[in-house]
């Protein structure tokens, strides 16, 4: 694959990732996924921390110029949920994998 094929593959990536993310942790900061999220036995803030990541990492990534920065954050938020999930016995991780795999892609690759 080529220079200019490889940046336009990272940055569709970028935009596909961004867009999906914010639209999934605006519905996960939403006060109706509180009560779903209460099943977890988990306190709130965490669902709340997570998500409000999620929605400002998604938001640089969609910023050109802050993309990086945003995948890096994206990294992180992804990471802590992944062990705040394996710690809680709750091992169907392989989307938050998925997504931190393509930040770190993004991260990396920009």
């Amino acid at each position: 694959m080529g220079s200019s094929q490889t940046k336009l593959a990272l940055s569709v990536l970028q935009w596909v990732l961004g867009i999906v993310i914010l639209a999934e942790a605006v519905q996960f900061v939403l006060p109706q996924a509180a009560h779903e999220f209460a099943r977890t036995h988990m306190p709130d803030a965490i669902r709340l921390v997570v998500g409000f990541g999620e929605i400002v990492g998604s938001i640089l990534l969609l910023i050109p110029p802050t993309a990086v920065r945003g995948a890096w954050l994206l990294v992180g938020v992804f990471t802590f949920a992944i062990v705040i999930h394996l710690l809680h016995g709750m091992y169907e991780i392989g989307n938050l994998v998925i997504y931190a795999t393509a930040a770190f892609a993004i991260a990396i690759g920009k």
